[in-house]
């Protein structure tokens, strides 16, 4: 989404200028609160998003309350989505937070307007909407409210812990609508979290969210991402974090090997480079110049992942949508089908791809 989508009121004459002179921005501040941070503050012409029908996702529609995030993982996909806004795809997209104040009311009109068909909205496909920036807007409680107001069916998709805070929202709307929910946790390492997600909660939390939302009766499952080569690919990291999905009663987990799009690649073979030079062999063989790695090494990933679930006792099928009594069967998905192009695969678990 470009800026002159979020703007309200754009002249014909309109120069075409840096696009955070436009009139779009409301407010442009820094807070005490979130040192070395940037809010734009904007007010959006829509907040429900077409995914384009070319895109491999079995989704049409998103909502996004933020652009940028402060998890700053050095691996977000998402990175490049600065790019659109004028903006960097490094310290920019993790210090210079885009704020849609208006998403909440501009979501109830559309949800109630006569060509909407109630199709599922997915949140958190681009970036965190339970990033450390949500707990000063509280933008979700909107959102939450629109969505079961209109009986919409909705997937989270979420890092943060900041959704159990929204925990009697989800239940009303799971009283009434599917509502989906996961955790991303694709390792417990503490050392790598500091490293490589130096503003997400530590993973062992994230399972504790998972945990709570299963006993509020709230399925989540977890998408165990990214599985980075060289750094928590090893069976015993594998192990591990297996170990702490099924101890959470997760109700799937979905391996997914680390993708390095445009934007996400710089940043992350930068650091890596700094930091770990003796892996960037590993990754030119993995990658070479695409963004993702060789089908044989993720087959691997997810054959050792669906092991080690069976031997954890959390084999077996992933329930499709939440329920009132949560469940512990948990599915490893494969990230690439043969004789197929790569598909959005940090989208394919229960709740948000098939």
């Amino acid at each position: 989404m470009r800026w002159e989508n979020l703007s309200l009121v754009e002249p014909a004459d309109a120069p075409r200028r840096g696009l955070l002179d436009r009139a779009s921005v409301t407010r442009t501040f820094d807070t005490p609160g979130f040192a070395g941070m940037t809010f734009y503050e904007i007010h959006a012409r829509s907040a429900l998003n077409r995914v384009p029908a070319a895109s491999r996702v079995p989704f049409r529609w998103t909502v996004n309350p933020y652009r940028g995030c402060s998890h700053a993982c050095r691996y977000c996909f998402a990175r490049n989505s600065h790019s659109y806004l004028d903006l960097d795809t490094g310290l920019d997209f993790d210090s210079r937070i885009v704020v849609k104040v208006n998403v909440a009311e501009r979501l109830r009109a559309e949800l109630a307007a006569p060509g909407w068909r109630g199709e599922s909205v997915a949140l958190g496909t681009n970036v965190d909407p339970y990033q450390r920036v949500e707990g000063r807007y509280q933008l979700m409680r909107g959102v939450l409210d629109a969505l079961r107001d209109a009986a919409n069916p909705f997937s989270i998709l979420t890092k943060g812990t900041l959704i159990l805070r929204d925990l009697d929202l989800l239940a009303e709307a799971a009283a009434v609508t599917e509502v989906r929910t996961a955790v991303s946790v694709g390792f417990v390492d503490d050392d790598l979290w500091r490293a490589v997600e130096p503003g997400a909660p530590r993973p062992r939390r994230r399972l504790e969210v998972c945990a709570a939302l299963g006993a509020a009766g709230i399925e989540c499952g977890v998408l165990m991402a990214p599985v980075l080569p060289g750094l928590s690919d090893s069976p015993a990291a594998l192990e591990r974090a297996v170990r702490g999905i099924a101890a959470a009663g997760a109700a799937s987990v979905t391996p997914i090997v680390l993708h390095l799009r445009p934007g996400a690649r710089e940043w992350y073979l930068g650091w890596l480079g700094e930091h770990h030079p003796e892996l960037l062999p590993l990754y030119r063989s993995l990658y070479g110049g695409g963004s993702y790695a060789r089908r044989a090494y993720t087959e691997r990933i997810s054959a050792q992942v669906r092991d080690l679930a069976g031997r954890h006792g959390l084999a077996g099928a992933a329930a499709p949508a939440v329920r009132r009594t949560p469940t512990r069967a948990v599915t490893a998905v494969s990230t690439a089908a043969a004789g197929r192009a790569p598909v959005e695969d940090q989208l394919l678990l229960p709740g948000f791809g098939s």
